[in-house]
């Protein structure tokens, strides 16, 4: 990937997972802005290997994806460095109040647009035939 494109990917996903907590919870941190960008580079690269694969297969895949990000992230920066960024202990099924079942649904359908979006990228950036 040349620097331009991985630059432009993780921006994007970098303000659009901190415009996702804009308009659901009403704030948001700056580490969300990084977990964003690698979450978007992540999902940029699965729509590349794997743009052949169904779109469900893709989505669940990306949820896993993001939700695994979420609760590494969720460990290093509220629980090691106490940044109390987010916390889903009254969530039902939570672990460790960094990720539950709940947000992993809606990580799965999210990953629709985001596909949609990854996609037109890589036609943009000349790596897959539309």
């Amino acid at each position: 990937m040349r620097t331009a494109e991985t630059l432009t990917v993780f921006a994007l996903g970098g303000f659009g997972y901190g415009l996702c907590e804009l308009i659901w919870r009403g704030y948001t941190h700056p580490t969300m802005f990084l977990l964003g960008g690698v979450c978007l580079l992540g999902l940029y690269e699965l729509e590349r290997r794997f743009s052949s694969l169904p779109l469900a297969f893709r989505c669940i895949s990306g949820g896993i994806f993001i939700t695994s990000l979420e609760l590494v992230t969720g460990i290093m920066v509220n629980t090691v460095f106490g940044m109390g960024v987010w916390d889903y202990s009254d969530m039902p099924l939570n672990l460790f109040g960094q990720i539950c079942p709940q947000f992993f649904v809606a990580w799965v359908f999210l990953c629709i647009p985001a596909f949609y979006l990854c996609k037109r990228l890589l036609g943009k950036f000349g790596q897959i035939c539309v």
